[in-house]
């Protein structure tokens, strides 16, 4: 990694000795037996503690290499033999990588959210402009999450999905499992253009057409509590593929958040049970979506930011088929092979997009944190 942000070690040190200070006081709440018999308590204050601990490590390991710096250049002073004053400098000159490094390293800790990287995901895709082609490309996408899915080992379930006239997709929701899901899709959300002839065009024409996405992180229970006065329960018949049971049976759910308007239905499952939760586990993503662009509207992952309207000028990424091109307009100067993005190899992609992400949120963050 390389050197983003030069800061005082002065005023680093100091902001991780705070952060020490809390490491120890929250390992001595979670040694109180009122705390261990609370699980909402010690569930809150492990997560708490285990999002600290990486912090935590490098601030013991910089505190040792500069208490062998200090040792070392004390040696350097009171030395008289030409040698070991030598080995001592040749010392000093590699601790001093070493704590620039783990500087670097530290600041990147404290800036990037490891607890929302390290979240599952609800991803959703909804055809925008362009009508039938625009269903058409939403299918393309969904094959390609499904493909990133298997390439990275992780389980993907679909939680909802609506059909458009030709068979193409109006709008799905899928739920996305595994290790670091949230680190590399969050930025997908978005609309996605492509450019290509659709197969309903006699006239060969290039069309352009709009598909939004959304990456919704999964929270636990203690981070959103919903409260049941605030919510409406409906149930109605599912419709679409699955059997002659979706147009007997009550067991599709909508549910509908009084104070915020946020609406979320499922159907996929037969059992109406089943449905109920999977829309509470949505729900509660939205819930936490909201809850980030109410208190910072500036969030570049807050929901309404990344969706935006549809419409064919906001776009952050262009799939071009004529070209056999991709441009990611967050990228500058470099493109990407159509058919390998489609087939779910993007960890050039995801790449790039990360360290972009990474120093940008360094730049901006630091000076806020370390005050």
């Amino acid at each position: 990694m390389g050197s983003f942000v030069s800061i005082s070690q002065e005023k680093l040190f100091n902001h991780l000795e705070k952060l020490h200070s809390k490491y120890e006081s929250i390992s001595d709440q979670l040694s109180k037996p009122e705390v261990i018999k609370n699980q909402i308590k010690l569930k809150e204050l492990s997560k708490q503690l285990a999002g600290l601990r990486p912090i935590e490590e490098h601030y013991l390991k910089m505190k040792k290499f500069n208490s062998q710096r200090m040792e070392t250049e004390t040696l350097l002073s009171t030395s008289d033999e030409a040698d070991m004053k030598d080995l001592a400098r040749e010392e000093i000159e590699q601790l001093n990588e070493n704590i620039q490094q783990i500087e670097q390293e530290i600041i990147q800790l404290l800036v990037i959210d490891s607890t929302d990287e390290n979240r599952n995901v609800f991803l959703e895709i909804r055809a925008g402009a362009g009508g039938n082609e625009a269903s058409l490309f939403a299918s393309d996408l969904l094959r390609m999450y499904f493909r990133i899915a298997e390439q990275y080992a992780w389980k993907s379930e679909i939680i909802s999905m609506t059909y458009s006239a030709i068979g193409g997709i109006k709008e799905i929701i899928l739920h996305i499992v595994g290790n670091g899901v949230n680190q590399k899709l969050q930025f997908e959300s978005g609309v996605h253009r492509v450019q290509r002839v659709p197969v309903t065009e006699a006239s060969g024409r290039i069309h352009t057409s709009t598909v939004t996405v959304a990456v919704m992180p999964e929270v636990d229970d203690v981070e959103i509590e919903i409260n049941s006065k605030d919510i409406r329960i409906d149930t109605f018949s599912a419709s679409g593929p699955g059997g002659q049971h979706v147009n007997r049976t009550q067991s599709a759910i909508r549910i509908t958040h009084n104070p915020t308007g946020i609406v979320v239905t499922c159907q996929d499952e037969k059992s109406q049970h089943k449905n109920k939760d999977k829309a509470l586990k949505v729900l509660k993503a939205r819930l936490f979506e909201f809850e980030k662009e109410k208190q910072a509207s500036n969030i570049a992952n807050s929901r309404k930011s990344q969706v935006g309207s549809g419409e064919r000028s906001e776009k952050i990424r262009t799939y071009n088929f004529p070209q056999n091109r991709v441009t990611d307009h967050r990228i500058t100067g470099k493109n990407f092979n159509l058919e390998t993005i489609l087939n779910g190899l993007t960890d050039d992609l995801f790449k790039t997009l990360y360290d972009g992400y990474s120093k940008k949120m360094i730049e901006e963050k630091l000076n806020q944190i370390i005050a």
